[in-house]
């Protein structure tokens, strides 16, 4: 008896124990859009900020090259091995399998072979500079949750700048800069995420830290989101309340975080010394094994649902909202201008969802009233959204002259007093 008791507990415990850990209180839940709640009306819905998981969105990505001929193998040449830059007996080539380096294999999560990464021509040219833009569009807004992260194979580039587009790749702004020497290559003082703070925290700052030539362990460049995180959220991101709050409140934070596109601009390759050897070109190129991007789609917290239609993303809205990125109300939805949802107040947020009705405009028709700003309470003979439909409409019989002892109204009747408000405007 005992020993079931405890084991009923036990399991009890970890129940609840596994639910803490993914819900931890501080966090906020939003993953849950409007559950049903009982009122002295009954049954209705309680509506809740809400916004998807999220995934790895390399697996939506579209990748473009500029110039879009510099991935090596056509025409094929030879290249230096990665661990000894003067044993250049590696052949790149296209026609190939074995020895092609297309840029889908930046993405492959687990590599064709130990050789599975993309690669450029080798720097021939020099000194005219080998550069190379490496463009991931998504095609939707997304809000990223974790660090960028991009792993060489030929070492880390001697200048590099991580740019972002928060509008589909027609503008664009720095990320990050990244060199071997900050202050020779973008004329900026060198600079951590540590040295940053809650009030820098949006600086756009050069680093040195990863840019390292053939060094062991050289080889991954981060953009570090979640050590931005942590000046609200605190080192181990246990207060996410308060950096949803700061979310919340500071537009430019929250656009920090968000994107359409990813821009990679490679424009020095590493060269692991001062001067560029002349006398062995074929060391020195761009190889890239794996990118990573984390994040969600942005739903403006109307969504816990991102699904892709023909190789596009789409939030799967909820509170009366529509567009890929719940970005406006549903047709008849409109009673009030359409909001983003708010992380507050935590834990639920609040849903801002789009009005059926208002009690100024009145848009329930044919004497509907307006229940919460949610729904129109209709009379006994209509229905319909806004109360524009006669229910006789929908029997065999069809509608008799006398039903509803109205005619049906089509667009929203506003009361006396909107009518009023609006001559007085022209009398005064």
């Amino acid at each position: 008896m005992y020993l079931s008791r405890f084991l009923s507990l036990h399991a009890l415990w970890v129940t609840v124990s596994s639910v803490m850990q993914h819900y931890p209180s501080v966090w906020g839940h939003y993953d849950v859009c409007k559950t049903q709640i009982y009122t002295e009306e009954g049954k209705i819905w309680d509506y809740m900020a809400c916004q998807p998981e999220a995934r790895d969105m390399i697996k939506y990505v579209k990748v473009t090259l500029d110039p879009p001929d510099i991935t090596c193998g056509d025409p094929p040449e030879t290249f230096c091995a990665m661990g000894n830059p003067y044993m250049c007996n590696n052949e790149c080539d296209a026609t190939t399998n074995e020895l092609a380096h297309p840029p889908e294999l930046m993405f492959d999560l687990e590599g064709r072979h130990p050789s599975s990464f993309w690669q450029s021509t080798t720097w021939k040219d020099y000194p005219k500079p080998l550069q190379v833009n490496i463009t991931l569009s998504w095609n939707k807004t997304i809000e990223l949750t974790d660090n960028i992260v991009i792993t060489f194979e030929s070492g880390r580039p001697d200048q590099m700048i991580l740019e972002k587009s928060l509008d589909y790749g027609r503008t664009w702004q720095p990320y990050q800069y990244y060199a071997t020497d900050c202050l020779d290559a973008f004329h900026m003082d060198p600079k951590s995420v540590k040295d940053l703070s809650q009030h820098t925290v949006l600086e756009i700052i050069c680093t040195e830290e990863y840019s390292t030539g053939y060094m062991t362990n050289s080889k991954i460049i981060h953009f570090e989101i979640k050590d931005r995180f942590a000046f609200f959220a605190g080192p181990r991101l246990h207060n996410m309340a308060s950096l949803y709050g700061q979310l919340d409140t500071t537009k430019k934070l929250r656009d920090f975080f968000t994107i359409t596109d990813l821009r990679i601009r490679l424009l020095r390759p590493a060269t692991g010394e001062i001067y560029v050897d002349e006398q062995h070109l074929a060391r020195y190129f761009y190889a890239i094994s794996d990118i990573r991007v984390y994040g969600r789609c942005k739903c403006n917290l109307h969504a816990t649902g991102c699904k892709e239609e023909n190789k596009k993303l789409f939030c799967e809205c909820e509170h009366n909202t529509t567009g890929p990125d719940c970005g406006k109300c549903k047709k008849n939805y409109q009673g009030r201008p359409w909001s983003p949802g708010s992380y507050l107040p935590i834990p639920k947020g609040t849903a801002n969802i789009s009005n059926v009705c208002d009690k100024e405009l009145l848009q329930c028709q044919n004497g509907g009233t307006c229940l919460k700003n949610m729904r129109c309470q209709c009379p006994p003979a209509y229905t319909g959204i806004l109360c524009e439909k006669l229910k006789c409409e929908r029997d065999p019989g069809g509608c008799s002259q006398n039903s509803g002892n109205m005619a049906v109204s089509h667009g929203p009747l506003l009361p006396l007093t909107a009518l009023l408000g609006v001559t007085g405007l022209f009398i005064f």
